[in-house]
């Protein structure tokens, strides 16, 4: 029998407010002593009470605009009742039965069934809501002793929840992906997943092919990146597809994922709705959210990447691949267009196929050594030393041949590494490109009557032989010479 995944996400992410979800307390997910953030309301003590963080609800608008869902006019939140030892009121206040945000979707690419060409697939959102966040647990080697830290405790909380559309691990990752990108250019969250700033579940469940009914679904978490996530997703369905072809049932549980094992392990039954006894919270009062406050948020929302990769590839003539790297950060798509606007003011006459193969060029750069030095030295784009100015120097002076392709990379390091200033460094390593026919002409002629065989080959039809002899150049001029024109002087003197 063959079997098909029916996968739905719940995802989590906590937000970048200045203070938790219900109080004053802050909000700081590098603080490193334990319970410090902390105070009698995020702490549940009697007699508080607590208030909604506005910021935190902006934020979840503005995601839900990002992903085309509907804000909803009225929203309540509900204690959803559960104890665990990181949870310091015996309940979390969440929201269950009205929702900030209804419905929406993202799409993703998928890859075509019957050998088709890529295509494009909707995953549909179901709801965002907004809660808070639970403490954090640790436990001691000897498995005698846990510890809690309430920093985390009241922290607001995003989650997300899809519709089962997913069928494979990779639809999961892609998604996952591209909601992390939206959810940092709306600057909702920082959505490190390492610091668990963002956290994912997956809900898989099997079915034979062709049957519409679910089938009994298991929920995976502890889980750390979205490639895990993909993991977790395909390592499941395996599992469950052999359960079923030996007859056995699937229990409806919670199973934690082990990234070192590449398994999931079973951790408890898997709770129902109801067993949360869910009732709205009495000591908050309904949000009314008019058409007017959602509009404000909605034309404060920055460009986001899909259509910043369109537009880029469009207007600039970016390539597909490239723009997608480019506008994978919000602060590195910004930083690419600073570089292309300084590059443009270096001559406004230039005629627009030129300033194309510059732009063109600016783009190798930021996929290829930027990316790399940024990758290297963990340093945020806000702090390059290497500035947009310097960058459209670097490429504009290979677009004059003033400075080989060789050389621009040299300079092009130590103005990120240093911030020096791309033309003192070129005459202080004397890295100028020669450009004198005449100078180089010299040269040709003294590297032909070195390699009298070499010249000889060429002359009998050997035209591959001209690489050696224009590599023997520039090596004699230690890269500086420019090597079209190289190439014209030794076809003229080999005749």
């Amino acid at each position: 029998m063959q079997y098909e995944a029916v996968i739905g996400l719940e995802i989590h992410a906590e937000l970048n407010t200045k203070t938790k979800m219900f109080c004053y307390s802050l909000n700081d997910p590098d603080e490193q002593h334990p319970n410090t953030n902390i105070c009698p309301i995020c702490m549940g003590h009697p007699g508080t009470l607590p208030f909604i963080n506005e910021d935190a609800v902006k934020k979840v608008i503005a995601m839900g605009l990002a992903i085309n869902g509907t804000i909803g006019e009225f929203s309540q939140f509900d204690r959803k009742n559960y104890f665990y030892p990181d949870l310091p009121k015996g309940y979390q206040i969440s929201q269950y039965k009205y929702p900030i945000v209804s419905g929406g979707y993202l799409e993703i690419t998928t890859q075509g069934t019957h050998n088709k060409e890529q295509e494009k697939k909707k995953i549909r959102v179901t709801r965002i809501h907004l809660e808070e966040d639970t403490g954090r647990l640790s436990h001691d080697k000897d498995g005698k002793t846990s510890l809690v830290d309430f920093n985390r405790a009241g922290v607001p909380l995003m989650e997300l929840v899809t519709e089962p559309d997913f069928r494979t691990g990779e639809e999961v990752r892609q998604f996952g992906e591209a909601l992390q990108q939206i959810v940092r250019y709306v600057g909702a969250s920082d959505a490190n997943m390492e610091k668990g700033q963002m956290r994912v579940e997956v809900n898989i469940s099997m079915r034979p092919v062709g049957q519409k009914e679910f089938g009994t679904k298991v929920e995976v978490k502890n889980i750390n990146s979205f490639k895990y996530a993909a993991d977790a997703a395909a390592y499941e369905m395996k599992r469950q597809v052999e359960l079923l072809e030996r007859g056995e049932k699937i229990a409806q549980e919670t199973r934690g994922w082990n990234e070192h094992k590449g398994i999931s392990v079973s951790q408890r039954s898997k709770e129902e709705a109801h067993d949360y006894r869910y009732f709205p919270e009495p000591d908050l009062p309904p949000l009314r959210l008019s058409a007017a406050y959602v509009e404000e948020i909605r034309i404060h929302l920055p460009e986001l990447p899909a259509a910043k990769q369109e537009r880029f590839m469009k207007e600039y003539g970016i390539e597909g691949d490239h723009a997608q790297i480019i506008v994978r950060e919000k602060a590195i798509g910004d930083y690419f267009e600073a570089v292309v606007s300084e590059a443009m003011q270096h001559d406004k006459e230039t005629p627009d196929a030129p300033k194309k193969s510059l732009i063109k060029t600016i783009g190798a750069f930021m996929v290829g050594d930027f990316m790399r030095l940024l990758k290297e030295t963990m340093v945020p784009v806000s702090e390059v030393l290497l500035t947009p100015e310097n960058f459209a120097e670097i490429v504009v002076l290979v677009s004059e041949n003033k400075i080989s392709n060789t050389n621009a990379k040299e300079v092009f390091e130590e103005s990120f590494r240093t911030g020096a200033d791309p033309s003192e460094f070129i005459n202080e390593k004397g890295l100028w490109q020669m450009s004198d026919a005449g100078d180089l002409e010299n040269i040709v002629a003294h590297i032909i009557a070195e390699n009298p065989q070499v010249a000889a080959d060429y002359r009998s039809g050997k035209t591959t032989v001209l690489q050696f002899l224009v590599g023997q150049v520039m090596k004699e001029t230690r890269g500086k010479a420019n090597p079209a024109l190289v190439q014209e002087i030794m076809k003229k003197l080999l005749g």
